[in-house]
């Protein structure tokens, strides 16, 4: 035989080139460190080069097998144990029977990973079985690693969602914020905002009360993605329009609302974000989102939060709406925990609710600050008002009570005659405030003929001595209320100035007195230009978001989609989830790199035997 390297060359080749060759990986085997399949080679020959050439060299290499690859000339070799392929290829580089000889070069998936400093936090995207630090949802922290909607490999394929505009109808998005700006909206002169305002009916949908819901949601969806900021969203890159619908509180009316989903599909958006709720079937609601559907947008709607014991209920009995309409361009979204356990605020529904998505310790933007105040320092206490801790009644949340001994278990009668009144001054002149409110829970057993309000004043001093008042208990009948929210758009008042104060008063006639009031809980919500805050929250409001983000990039990977096509992929690619079984349409959590690549089997086809 004409061997061209001699025989201790071939003795060397038989042995071994590489002590280390042994550590490299098998064929088969998952190593992130392998550069290439230990013990193969892939050889191309040249043309002139025949089937006895190809198996002269063969026999010189001493394989132990060979397979011709589909292209051309290009043969797959497995060589003799402990041979490092890359060390056979330098050898035979200019063997003149091949034109190359090279290692079977192994390749992964480019897991896409943002470096947003909080990516970290973000279970829902990526769940390491990390743990949140002050949750605000208890259970199942730390959760199961996997447990996520696989956003790494769909970002392989699809980061960037612009083209598709995605509108946030809720309390407004604070578009000054640092991870929000850049993939806001462009609505042009007529809306400079980026969106319009149906609750003060302008075109500025910033929150002007300080609500951080919608600002929450709008990160959810998008906050920019890679820029060493704040999270991501799960597009990195989109086009958010703020549709302001729902003022202080959080509460909203059928006519703003049905308003701002007309204005979103008017302006364009092909994908709806509707983190609200109510429970009464309302057609004029009903009919906007039909609309909608006419429009081909996809509308993403939250389950719901339960009741007033905050467990969850079964939409399917208890509608909620829009979550328990019947339109097929809704998508109604259930909340999960980071062990894919359906949350114990979340509502479910086998027929009303579609699937799961992340829905607790969900870190996002919000709209600037909040300010706790427990009454220890500055209130002014007018007549029986007077400042309760831990109490019989009240627990440990410190209270403005009225009479004093409210939340004793003896506790008497507010006083007859009483014009009470409790306040403080607050410095809300800052610059750079975009708008501010104040949130506060109140209990009280009230007479008909009595009145607890609430009132603020933009210089100072007594707020019902010139002020703005509003009656917190109604005048229609003796009342028993406990944990009414009150909330106040001070923006609205023009109370944004250095001396806002804020209070309560209550006003009683010569008979027919109860036991009273009490104001805990008491905060003031900021909206702070070029906000650089974030927060966790629950809710199947923050489920709802992964799902309309998904939707967006959904369509911006297959732009030729139909409405019902992004609810199709949407729908039936998830993962399967035990919790969801029974509790939802689909019973699965979305997925979004099998959305992505989610083909919806054919139908009407037929098979035809040719005999």
């Amino acid at each position: 035989m004409n061997n061209k390297y001699p025989v201790w060359f071939l003795v060397v080749l038989a042995l071994g080139f590489s002590a280390s060759a042994a550590q490299k990986a098998a064929p088969g085997v998952s190593d992130g460190a392998a550069e290439y399949v230990a013990g193969e080679l892939l050889v191309k020959f040249k043309p002139q080069s025949d089937t006895a050439v190809q198996g002269s060299f063969m026999a010189e290499l001493n394989a132990r097998g060979h397979k011709a690859l589909s292209r051309s000339r290009v043969h797959k070799v497995t060589l003799p144990q402990g041979a490092d392929a890359r060390s056979v290829a330098e050898l035979y580089a200019a063997d003149p029977r091949i034109e190359y000889a090279q290692p079977n070069y192994i390749y992964h998936t480019m897991a896409t990973v943002p470096d947003d400093i909080d990516y970290g936090k973000l279970w829902g995207l990526k769940n390491t079985g990390q743990t949140l630090a002050s949750p605000v949802y208890g259970s199942n922290n730390p959760g199961i690693a996997g447990y996520d909607m696989d956003a790494e490999a769909a970002w392989d394929l699809q980061t960037d969602c612009r083209g598709v505009i995605v509108a946030v109808v809720d309390t407004g998005v604070n578009y000054t914020h640092e991870d929000l700006i850049a993939n806001m909206w462009d609505g042009g002169v007529t809306y400079p905002n980026h969106g319009y305002d149906f609750v003060d009916t302008d075109n500025d949908p910033v929150p002007s009360d300080g609500e951080s819901h919608g600002t929450h949601v709008a990160g959810t969806i998008a906050a920019v993605g890679n820029n060493a900021t704040g999270t991501t969203g799960v597009c990195w890159q989109a086009e958010i329009m703020s549709v302001r619908v729902l003022g202080a509180g959080g509460s909203g009316t059928t006519d703003d609302i049905a308003q701002g989903v007309d204005f979103a599909v008017a302006q364009g958006a092909r994908v709806i974000n509707m983190s609200l709720g109510g429970g009464s079937f309302d057609h004029t609601f009903s009919d906007a989102i039909a609309d909608a559907r006419t429009a081909g947008v996809v509308v993403v709607v939250a389950a719901g939060n339960g009741g007033a014991d905050g467990v969850g209920d079964n939409n399917d009995l208890t509608p909620q709406y829009p979550c328990s309409y019947t339109h097929d361009n809704i998508i109604c979204v259930a909340a999960l925990d980071q062990s894919y356990a359906l949350a114990s605020f979340s509502n479910y529904g086998a027929t009303s609710v579609d699937v799961g998505a992340p829905g607790v310790n969900v870190q996002s933007s919000i709209a600037g600050t909040t300010t706790s105040d427990n009454f220890s320092v500055g209130w002014t206490l007018g007549g029986d008002w007077a400042v309760s801790g831990v109490d019989y009644w009240c627990g440990s949340a410190s209270s403005l009570v009225n009479p004093a001994d409210y939340c004793e278990e003896l506790g008497g009668y507010y006083a007859p005659n009483a014009n009470d009144a409790v306040y403080k001054t607050f410095d809300l002149g800052a610059a750079g405030l975009l708008g501010a409110g104040v949130t506060a829970y109140v209990d009280y057993y009230m007479d008909v003929t009595d009145s607890l309000s609430f009132g603020v004043q933009s210089t100072g001093g007594d707020p019902f001595a010139g002020g703005t008042m509003v009656r917190i208990n109604s005048d229609q009948n003796n009342e028993v209320v406990l944990g009414a929210v009150v909330a106040y758009d001070l923006t609205q008042s023009s109370c944004l100035t250095a001396n806002c104060s804020i209070g309560v008063r209550l006003v009683s006639d010569a008979s027919n007195h109860s036991y009273g009031a009490r104001v805990y809980g008491f905060e003031i919500n900021k909206s702070i230009s070029g906000a650089d805050t974030y927060a966790l929250y629950n809710g199947t409001s923050m489920a709802t978001p992964h799902v309309a983000g998904l939707a967006a990039m959904i369509w911006s990977y297959n732009p030729a989609y139909a409405y019902d096509d992004v609810v199709s992929s949407v729908k039936s690619s998830g993962d399967a989830v035990a919790a969801l079984y029974g509790k939802s349409s689909s019973g699965r959590a979305v997925d979004a790199y099998k959305a992505l690549q989610y083909i919806q089997a054919p139908t009407g086809v037929t098979a035809v035997v040719v005999p």
